[in-house]
Formats: structure tokens, C-alpha cells, sequence
């Protein structure tokens, strides 16, 4: 039974996994700058998110600490747009996510470090090889790099990579108990939105980082629109669903299945062309994080951690 419910589970993992993979080509589409374009299609995904916890009244067994700790995780998550949508903006949306999914190492890491699930070895030679793939991805060999500036899009990936682990800990952690995912995305959402808001009125021009831009128009706003129902809703709820119910490095598998699609699409309906370098680069990365997820299995040293 348990193996029927675990499956079930990693089944709707991939599927929230699928519906987020199209989340760079929306934001792409939208045509604005990365603020702008994280702090919208974190709004507008409030309200459903609203009507969805008000509708279902389900009880909510989280505790404010565990509500307190969601929100902050969408503050995390906020800082993990900004670099994330910059590394698109710098190198395209492919490559972009597949360096922001290397978090799968760090997650490893930590959840080792914080929440006692050991890994094997195959996390420490995976390192080395996320490090040179991040050389090869930064065009700094390369005569003809893809990318409007690779070496910024390599910056701004590793912060979104950095952030993007930091939330999924300390998101799954808030929901141990398997809370309802909607609830639980709510309370992230709204964390996420004051932190992107928080954000823009800092002064990040000097790095490259516009303020919000209220002045955006039609289709601009329908992209983000969807961006919000599709991927901040329907395929968030999903993985919020599945993180407290899978380990973490099974979670961060299925989250993998996104950086492959994104990058198909990318090449499909974007025309993105990275370069021969690039592409081993993105190679090395991939094989990495396949490497760690499949053999850096965790044995629960300290605290269980899952249901």
C-alpha cells in the first residue's frame, strides 16, 4: 500500500514538475523584467490561491510556527526569482534552469548537514563536475557564447540555485505533517509576493536589477496571468502536495523532469542555440544531478524527517 501511495505521490510530482517547465517561456513571453515579471505572477496567483484555501475548508493542522516558517520560505523564494529571471533575461531559458536545478547537490548537502540524512559519496564527485560545467555554461572559452551575457547568467543561476534549495528545505519543513497544499502555497505565495515587493523599491540598478514596472500593459499582463494560474497554482499545489509525503533528494528527482523540458521547449519554441561548450557544460550538470539523485541515496541519521 505504501508503495502504491509513494507512487501516486511521485506521479503528482511530475506532473506539477511538467505544468512549471512551461513557467520560463511564460515569463519570456510576458516581455517584462525580472521583478516586474516575479512579483505579478506571484499577485495575481493570491486571489485563486485565496478563493482555493476558503472553498475547500479544510482543516489546516499546521501550527502558526509552521505558517510563519511558509512564508519565509517565500521570502526565500523571492530572491530566487530575481536571480532566476535574470539568468533568463542573461542566457536564455534553458540554461537558466539548469543551473538553478543543481540545487538538487545542495539539498542533498544541507538536508545532511541539518536534517541528518547522510549521503554517499557520489554528492562530493559530483561537485567538481557542477563547477566545471559552470565554467564551460559561462562562455569564458568560448569565442561565440549563447546569451546576452553568460558569465551574469551564470551569477544569477547560482543565486537562484542557492535560494531555490534554501526554500525547498525550510517549504518542506514547514508542511511536515502534510498540511493542505493549497494553504501551505498560500502562505508561501504571500511570502514570495512581500518579498518581491520588498525587493523592488531596494536600489539594485548598480547590478543590473530594474525596480517594478506598474506601467505594463495588455498581452504583457495576460502572459503573467497565465504564468500565475498555471505554473504559481495548479503546479505548485502539486509539488506542495508531494514534498512532505517523498524524501527530499526523491523530491528534487521529480523537480528534475522541469530543466529537461524547459530546455526542449526552449529550443522548439524559443529557437535557443547554446553553444558546443555550453552544451557540455549543461551535460556535465545534468549527469551530476542524475548521479546524486540516483546513487547519493540519505540514511535518516539523525531525524526522521518524513511521513
Amino acid at each position: 500500500m505504501a508503495t502504491v501511495e509513494d507512487r501516486r505521490t511521485m506521479l503528482i510530482a511530475l506532473a506539477g514538475a511538467t505544468v512549471i517547465s512551461f513557467a520560463p517561456l511564460l515569463y519570456i513571453r510576458s516581455d517584462t523584467t525580472p521583478l516586474t515579471g516575479a512579483f505579478y505572477r506571484m499577485l495575481y496567483a493570491l486571489p485563486l490561491l485565496g478563493l482555493l484555501v476558503w472553498t475547500s475548508k479544510k482543516e489546516d493542522p499546521r501550527n502558526s510556527n509552521s505558517r510563519w516558517l511558509a512564508f519565509g520560505a517565500g521570502v526565500l523564494l523571492a530572491i530566487d526569482f530575481v536571480g532566476y529571471h535574470s539568468a533568463i533575461d542573461y542566457i536564455g531559458s534553458g540554461i537558466a534552469t539548469m543551473i538553478g536545478n543543481s540545487q538538487v547537490i545542495i539539498v542533498t548537502l544541507v538536508s545532511w548537514w541539518l536534517l541528518g540524512e547522510r549521503p554517499n559519496r557520489f554528492i562530493l564527485l559530483s561537485l567538481p563536475l557542477v563547477m566545471f560545467g559552470l565554467i564551460l555554461i559561462s562562455g569564458i572559452w568560448d569565442d561565440a557564447p549563447y546569451g546576452e551575457d553568460p558569465v551574469k547568467g551564470v551569477i544569477g543561476g547560482m543565486v537562484a540555485a542557492v535560494f531555490y534549495s534554501s526554500f525547498l528545505i525550510v517549504y518542506r519543513q514547514s508542511n511536515r505533517i502534510g498540511g493542505p497544499a493549497v494553504n501551505a502555497q498560500f502562505d508561501a505565495t504571500t511570502g514570495a509576493t512581500l518579498g518581491i515587493l520588498i525587493l523592488g523599491s531596494m536600489p539594485l540598478t548598480s547590478v543590473g536589477i530594474e525596480a517594478i514596472d506598474h506601467s505594463i500593459t495588455w498581452p504583457n499582463h495576460g502572459w503573467l496571468i497565465l504564468l500565475a494560474l498555471s505554473c504559481q497554482v495548479i503546479g505548485w499545489i502539486a509539488i506542495t502536495y508531494a514534498l512532505p509525503r517523498l524524501p527530499a533528494a526523491h523530491t528534487s528527482f521529480a523537480v528534475l523532469l522541469q530543466p529537461v523540458l524547459t530546455i526542449i521547449w526552449g529550443v522548439i519554441l524559443l529557437n535557443e542555440s547554446p553553444s558546443l561548450q555550453q552544451s557540455a557544460g549543461m551535460a556535465l550538470i545534468f549527469a551530476a544531478i542524475i548521479a546524486v539523485t540516483l546513487f547519493g541515496a540519505t540514511e535518516d541519521a539523525i531525524i526522521q524527517t518524513d511521513n
